[in-house]
């Protein structure tokens, strides 16, 4: 044992530290995805909240509909990638394979398949848009075309970005049951 104060152990130089036990590259690959994944959730969540907050402010009439557009059909199906969101995160604490699956399939049916029907959606609004320069839909002066595609496009990065995590932090865990169950 070293000490902060004090002496070095007798007969040591301080070069013996070859024979002791290293973390497994599983357990550090895990450790580095779980972050990753959680950093991205985070990001996930915020989407997400942007999302709803304009879907309740329409439904709700909290402010006119010049100020904020009302939403368009795919952000009703969007806000069910909440789901993948909470399975994805109980699923890190103590390294849940079942959750981690059901949440990348479900990242997929619930986040990433509205993204795609709703850039198709709103690809009529954009032509118009960027042809003719004319926009019907606003979200505090901006055309809401715009803000949604941009939206989409960091939503579709993040969600790509955490099935990819989530498949490799997949992969260390099950490579590290495989493991146990050799020995």
């Amino acid at each position: 044992m070293t000490s902060r104060v004090g002496t070095r152990a007798a007969g040591t130089d301080g070069s013996d530290f070859k024979h002791r036990e290293k973390v497994a590259s599983h357990y550090q690959m895990s450790a580095s995805l779980k972050s990753e994944i959680r950093k991205l959730n985070f990001v996930h969540l915020l989407l997400w909240l942007l999302v709803a907050a304009q879907v309740i402010v329409s439904k709700l009439d909290l402010v006119p509909s010049d100020t904020v557009a009302e939403p368009y059909r795919w952000e009703y199906p969007y806000l069910i990638s909440l789901f993948p969101l909470v399975t994805g995160s109980l699923s890190l604490p103590k390294n849940n394979i079942s959750y981690l699956v059901i949440s990348m399939i479900s990242s997929g049916l619930f986040s990433i398949a509205p993204l795609f029907y709703g850039s198709m959606e709103m690809l009529g609004e954009a032509q118009q848009l960027y042809r003719h320069g004319k926009a019907y839909r606003f979200i505090f002066g901006w055309a809401a075309v715009t803000v949604m595609y941009l939206v989409m496009v960091v939503a579709v990065q993040v969600h790509a970005w955490q099935i990819y995590y989530s498949k490799k932090l997949l992969d260390a865990w099950f490579d590290s049951t495989q493991e146990k169950k050799k020995k």
